[in-house]
């Protein structure tokens, strides 16, 4: 059965705002630096999410330490 207790979880619920303040914050970047720059700091905005995601997956808690 598929775990989605990360969902519930504080640190997570915080990161998706992370991810929409970025998102908010670089629609306004120039267009110049919008190839570089913008999606740079969406990738990472999003790798956070995902990681905390993968990390409370049935991992031993080594692995899962490395994750979060």
């Amino acid at each position: 059965m598929l775990n989605l207790s990360h969902q519930k979880s504080v640190v997570y619920r915080v990161s998706l705002k992370l991810v929409k303040e970025v998102y908010s914050i670089t629609k306004n970047i120039a267009a110049e630096e919008s190839f570089v720059l913008k999606s740079q700091l969406r990738r990472a905005a999003i790798s956070v999410c995902s990681n905390i995601a993968e990390g409370s997956s049935g991992k031993p808690k080594p692995e899962k330490k490395r994750f979060f």
